[in-house]
């Protein structure tokens, strides 16, 4: 449908020599007195406006927004652009490639189906860290990562090909979010649009939920699960409702001693405490001009760790400097400068602009800090971590086994003795702190000056860096620390996300089998945003995260039961006491080396052929043509069962009868959780599924890398070996009881979900609040779906899990307020009856079904349980069966 226009805003916005149609804000009344975020967003609709979807009341409501009310009206938003990591990219192209198949067998053209959205795909989520500590590290790495993942990168180059508007950058190149902010972020597109370049505000979701990391550079954008990505890619606008918007207000300067980490980990913790799901953050007064891009990009990534849609930095003087520096083009600038001050784009801290809440950080009393042992937001400052540990120690082991340890020798001659508490991981790694120089180069200076007084980091640490982009090492190298950082063993072991999403490869044999004989609770320190149970290594149950000058600070102490302020590191070749404090370098030293060693054109080579990728990508054999050619041999690539026997009408849905609870679960369940990204054993269905088809041990790689095989992610969901299922006592894992069975015995969960689904009985998943918090991992969803899961109810969801649910036409449903399974006494051995679902086939959307669940002694338990299809676009999609169905059935019939 072509653009209504009610406002007459279309115009042209003239740029040196060049000519762009734009939508002028100043069009709409209100729009001047808008956050920024919601400036935004008012373009996106006056530019997108059909008189159906979206209409001048919807442009009226967003310019007359109250910031005082409670969301309540939807809208539709149509990103620009979408950006992918491999872990959820393979599937949605997967996915797509499906697709194409399907509208040939309903009698369509395949070449139909394509991004509509430019789609730039990053590899960084498939690089393990096997080997550390070397020289050769890295390229060992990536030669094991491509024998391993030959068969997803052999598709994805076809995809590369087969598809328009789609991109690939190859492994070893970088973590997406930060070659989003160094390259790939327009902050302004001009796109041509029938016969004339057309200027708007660059916008994007993401298949990451770290895609905010983009809002540090005035580019709003989101992580949203792979199936919303793709919709987005095939031109279906994102439903939403017009949040409310958070003012933050920051002022002040950060204290020496004080890094951008700690920054981040005060306004998570100060967020996440505040409350912001669901909603924008905005930072915004005198202080924000003061705060580098890097910072800002270091803020926005950790949005998904306080809860918010986005964490939003207007367009400043720091944003055109920031796009001068990566080597954006003089006419990209000169458009972004002139288009934000012509939209009201541009940062002016003396707007008045009123926002739904305040909260303001002083960035002058921010203090050092870790957070842990299991989440993001449970921050500690540094000074009492000590203490800390020493109360947390007591939930992973048994009384009196706090000291415990085991004594350890290794064939090359290193022998101590491990303990809990052990630093068993340092890794410098995930996007999050490894695009910001100041931490960077802090880290550096901070090995330089450990090893000119002799401390290094203890023998027992699987020591690492794994840098954002090629630029970091660049700069490393010319200020000459490269060497400093592998004194200490911290060489770089790949470009990607690594330890943060659990590459952080096996630990030695020894220390591993040391750690798992005696029931040792050793500790991980990352850089990263994420430390969920279960992620960053199956032989670690305690996770930290720290900026990256303290991850080698506790490399060199060696264990978390440690305190930098009264303990020292070691003795300098003196013999006298060297502290943490001796060795911290000052912030204009930072300052210094990073204006001497940082500079254009490093980032002008290194994104020069950012798409050519390296020799082992150019001798990849690529398949040809428009549809995919599946290898039946394949346990990487296999085309999903979601359209069998699909057709080109809609089927009426049903109300839901004796569905028996699958799982029982308890408060924050993650996406970890559901759908785990790391390794899996043998004896699991996973496992078990792989060696029958021939793959040995060795070779089984990660849950994340089998993404393109639905028959792996299947076996693999609710798999995390940390899940607590209530249905059980004391049994952690991928378990569940069998009602199909007399006295319903133990099974896997997929084992039960096989036995269930050949005996036609749905099944229900129950859940406690915030269910499916973590990243946006579409197979949390998609595996819920082919287990036969019906249902969700939970006593609340996470934004995107709940999304996604709809997306593959499982109902997301919410116990009444104030009630739960506990409450309601309810223990999963019912059968569960949903009624009034059916009132969806008329068009509209029940606030309420009746859920009645029936007790073995024929007792009964009611309850109205909240409908969460929040928007008439998820209806929908969950009268289509999904989000993919519904996009399918509408290309068909255009």
């Amino acid at each position: 449908m072509s653009n209504v226009d009610s406002f007459t805003s279309k115009g042209t916005l003239e740029v040196g020599s060049k000519s762009y149609e734009i939508y002028r804000l100043s069009a709409v009344e209100g729009s001047e007195k808008l956050p920024f975020s919601l400036k935004v967003l008012l373009e996106n609709l006056l530019r997108t406006e059909d008189g159906a979807n979206i209409t001048a009341d919807h442009i009226t409501a967003l310019a007359q927004w109250d910031p005082e009310a409670e969301p309540d009206t939807e809208i539709q938003f149509t990103p620009a652009r979408v950006v992918m990591q491999d872990f959820t990219g393979v599937p949605c192209i997967v996915d797509l490639a499906t697709m194409r198949e399907a509208v040939k067998d309903l009698g369509g053209d395949p070449a139909k189906i394509n991004p509509l959205a430019p789609a730039e795909l990053v590899i960084d989520h498939s690089v393990q860290i096997d080997a550390f500590g070397s020289e050769d590290a890295i390229e060992r790495n990536m030669d094991i990562e491509y024998q391993r993942n030959g068969e997803r990168y052999q598709f994805l180059r076809w995809g590369q090909t087969a598809f328009d508007d789609f991109k690939v950058v190859p492994p070893g190149m970088g973590i997406v979010h930060q070659v989003n902010i160094e390259y790939l972020a327009r902050v302004v597109m001009a796109r041509e649009v029938g016969g004339v370049t057309r200027a708007y505000p660059d916008t994007l979701v993401g298949t990451d939920s770290h895609t905010t990391m983009v809002n540090g550079l005035g580019v709003l954008g989101w992580g949203v699960g792979g199936i919303e990505a793709e919709a987005a890619m095939l031109g279906q606008p994102v439903s939403m409702l017009i949040p409310r918007v958070v003012g933050f207000k920051l002022t002040g300067e950060i204290p020496s001693g004080v890094t951008a980490t700690d920054v981040v980990l005060t306004i998570t913790d100060m967020l996440r405490q505040h409350g912001v799901v669901g909603k924008f953050v905005e930072f915004y007064g005198q202080g924000v001009g003061s705060v580098p891009l890097a910072n800002r990009a270091t803020i926005g990534n950790m949005s998904p760790e306080f809860g918010s849609t986005a964490a939003m930095f207007p367009i400043d003087d720091v944003t055109v400097e920031y796009l001068k520096l990566t080597g954006r083009s003089e006419e990209q600038i000169a458009l972004v400068e002139a288009y934000a001050k012509e939209q009201g784009l541009w940062h002016d801290p003396s707007a008045e602009v009123a926002y739904s809440e305040y909260l303001e950080l002083d960035l002058s009393t921010v203090v050092p800090s870790i957070s842990g042992p299991k989440r993001p937001q449970d921050r500690i400052e540094l000074t009492d971590a000590k203490s800390q540990f020493a109360k947390d120690i007591h939930n992973y082991v048994g009384p009196g086994d706090e000291a415990k340890s085991a004594a350890v020798s290794m064939p090359d001659g290193r022998s101590f003795d491990l303990a809990n508490g052990a630093v068993a991981i340092a890794s410098i790694t995930s996007c999050t702190n490894t695009s910001n120089p100041s931490v960077m180069m802090a880290a550096g200076l901070l090995a330089r000056n450990a090893r000119e007084k002799g401390l290094n980091s203890k023998p027992w640490v699987k020591t690492s860096i794994a840098p954002g982009s090629k630029v970091v090492t660049d700069y490393y190298t010319k200020a000459g620390l490269i060497d400093d950082l592998e004194a200490l063993n911290f060489f770089v072991v790949g470009y990607g996300c690594t330890t943060c999403i659990g590459n952080s490869g096996p630990l030695e044999d020894e220390i591993s089998e040391a750690i798992q004989e005696n029931d040792l609770s050793v500790t991980a320190v990352l850089s990263g945003n994420r430390n969920f149970e279960g992620r960053i290594s199956p032989d670690v149950k305690m996770n930290y995260l720290a900026s990256p000058p303290l991850v080698i600070a506790y490399a060199l102490a060696g264990t978390m039961d440690f305190d930098f302020e009264n303990q020292p590191l070691g003795q300098d070749s003196e013999g006298a006491d060297v502290y943490l404090k001796d060795i911290w370098p000052s912030p204009e030293e930072i300052q210094s080396v990073i204006d001497s060693s940082i500079d254009t054109e490093m980032f002008d080579t290194e994104y020069g052929t950012i798409f050519e990728g390296d020799a082992r990508w150019q001798q990849l054999d690529t398949p040809e043509g428009n549809t995919f050619e599946w290898d039946p041999n394949s346990t990487y690539v296999r085309k999903p069962t979601y359209f069998d026997g699909m057709t080109k009408e809609t089927s009426p849905v049903e109300d839901i009868s004796g569905a028996r609870v699958l799982a029982l679960l308890g408060d924050s369940v993650t996406t970890d959780h559901i759908s785990p990204a790391g390794s899996f054993k043998a004896d699991t269905p996973a496992g078990k599924y792989l060696v029958e088809h021939g793959v040995e041990r060795k070779d089984f790689n990660s849950y994340g890398s089998r993404r393109g095989n639905h028959e792996v992610m299947i076996r693999g969901t609710f798999a995390n070996i940390r899940l607590q299922n209530r249905l059980l006592d004391g049994v952690q894992g991928g378990f569940t009881r069998d009602f199909t069975q007399e006295g319903g015995p133990q099974t896997t969960i997929y084992d039960a979900s096989v036995n269930y689904q050949e005996q036609g009985i749905p099944l229900v998943v129950l859940g406690g609040k915030e269910y499916g918090t973590g990243s946006s991992r579409d197979w949390a969803a998609k595996g819920t779906k082919l287990l036969g899961v019906s249902a969700v109810i939970a006593q609340s969801f996470e934004r995107i899990h709940r999304s996604n649910l709809i997306g593959m036409g499982v109902l997301p449903l919410q116990f009444p307020a104030g009630e739960s399974a506990d409450t309601l006494g309810l223990d999963g051995t019912e059968t569960f009856d949903i009624s009034g679902v059916t009132a969806l086939n008329d068009g509209t959307t029940p606030k309420t079904v009746k859920v009645t669940a029936k007790k073995e002694d024929g007792q009964t338990v009611e309850f109205d349980a909240v409908v969460r299809i929040d928007t008439p676009g998820e209806a929908d999609y969950y009268r289509n069966g999904g989000i993919l169905q519904y996009v399918l059935r509408s290309l068909v019939e255009s």
